[in-house]
C-alpha cells in the first residue's frame, strides 16, 4: 500500500473532524437561532416528509384492509390509466390554461398595484387603500365562494345591472364559457392586495438619490417607474416568478369544487379536482396518488427549467 492511498483516508477523516468542530461551536454561539428555528424543521419533516413514504400506493393497487406494504404492486399501471382517461386531456387543458391566464393577468397586478400605491402621497389615503386591498385574502374560501354565486345568480347583483343597462339576464355559473373568467377575476381580487406588501417593501429598498438625481436629468414619473423602480425590484419579480412557475399545475381544487358543476366540467375539471373526485369520492386512492404525483414531478420540471432560465438570463435565482 502506498503513502498516497493512506493519506488519502486520513484527510477525509480530518476533514470530518474539522467540520464538526466548527459545527459545535456554531451551534454553541448560535443555540437561540437553533431552538428558534427547530420548529419549523419538525413541522416539515412531520408534514412534508414524513408522508413522501405514502406515494409508493401510486404504484400499488391499494387496499385499506392489506396496508401500503402488502398491497399488490403494479408498477406504471395507475399513470397509463391516467393518460388513457377520457379526461386527461381535458384536466391536463383546463390546468394549463387557468395556470397560464392567472400568470399572465394576475402575476403583474400586484406589481402594478404596488406602483400605484408608492406613488400616493396622501398617507391617510393609502393606509385606508391598503386596507381595502387586503382585506380579500382574509375572506375563507367558502365566503368568497358564496358571493360569487350570489353574485351571477340569475337574479343577483351583476345581473341587475345588466338588465338595468338594458341586456339579457345569464346564468354565468351554469355557462362553461364564463367560468375561467369569474375564477381568474376572483383569484385576481383575493390575492392582488396582499402581494403588493413584498413588492412595497422592495420598493421603499430602493435608493432615493437616484430619483433625485433622475429628476435633475429631467426624468418624469413614468421614466423613473421604468428606469429606477422596475430595475430595482427585479430580483424580487423574478424570484417571485420562479415560484409562481413551480406552481403552474396546482390550481386549487377548493374554489373550483364549490363553484363547478357537470355543465361546467368542461373548462372547470382540473387536475387538482380530478383528484379529489377520484380519491375522496370513489375512493381510488392508488389513481389519484399517481395523477398527484405525475402532477408534482411536472411543477419540479418546471420549477428546476424556471430557475436556471432566470440564473442565465438575469442572474437572480433561487439557488
Amino acid at each position: 500500500m502506498n503513502s498516497s492511498s493512506i493519506q488519502a483516508p486520513a484527510s477525509a477523516v480530518n476533514k470530518k473532524t474539522a467540520f464538526l468542530v466548527r459545527a459545535r461551536k456554531d451551534f454553541i454561539r448560535n443555540k437561540a437561532v437553533y431552538f428558534l428555528v427547530l420548529p419549523v424543521v419538525i413541522y416539515y419533516i412531520v408534514f412534508s416528509y414524513a408522508p413522501m413514504y405514502g406515494a409508493i400506493i401510486a404504484f400499488k393497487e391499494y387496499v385499506p384492509a392489506k396496508g401500503i406494504i402488502d398491497s399488490p404492486w403494479v408498477g406504471f399501471a395507475k399513470f397509463r390509466e391516467f393518460f388513457n382517461s377520457i379526461y386527461f386531456t381535458r384536466v391536463l387543458k383546463n390546468t394549463i390554461l387557468i395556470s397560464f391566464y392567472s400568470l399572465i393577468i394576475g402575476f403583474p397586478a400586484p406589481i402594478i398595484l404596488a406602483l400605484l400605491f408608492n406613488e400616493l402621497k396622501n398617507q391617510v389615503f393609502k393606509r385606508i387603500t391598503q386596507s381595502i386591498t387586503y382585506m380579500p385574502h382574509f375572506i375563507t374560501m367558502v365566503v368568497v365562494a358564496g358571493i360569487i354565486r350570489d353574485f351571477t345568480l340569475s337574479d343577483g347583483l351583476i345581473n341587475d345591472v345588466i338588465a338595468a343597462l338594458g341586456g339579457e339576464r345569464i346564468a354565468f355559473l351554469q355557462k362553461a364559457d364564463s367560468f375561467r373568467t369569474i375564477y381568474i377575476t376572483s383569484e385576481i381580487w383575493q390575492s392582488v392586495g396582499w402581494g403588493t406588501i413584498i413588492y412595497l417593501a422592495a420598493i421603499t429598498g430602493i435608493d432615493q438619490q437616484q430619483y433625485e438625481a433622475a429628476k435633475i436629468d429631467g426624468a418624469n414619473k413614468w421614466r423613473q417607474i421604468w428606469h429606477i423602480t422596475l430595475p430595482g425590484i427585479r430580483p424580487v419579480i423574478l424570484i417571485l416568478l420562479i415560484l409562481k412557475l413551480g406552481h403552474m399545475m396546482d390550481v386549487g381544487f377548493e374554489k373550483i369544487i364549490l363553484l363547478y358543476n357537470p355543465a361546467t366540467y368542461e373548462t372547470a375539471d382540473v387536475i387538482s379536482s380530478y383528484v379529489y373526485r377520484k380519491g375522496i369520492i370513489e375512493f381510488n386512492y392508488s389513481l389519484s396518488t399517481a395523477v398527484g404525483l405525475f402532477n408534482s414531478v411536472i411543477n419540479f420540471v418546471l420549477l428546476i427549467f424556471a430557475n436556471y432560465l432566470s440564473r442565465r438570463t438575469s442572474g437572480s435565482s433561487l439557488w
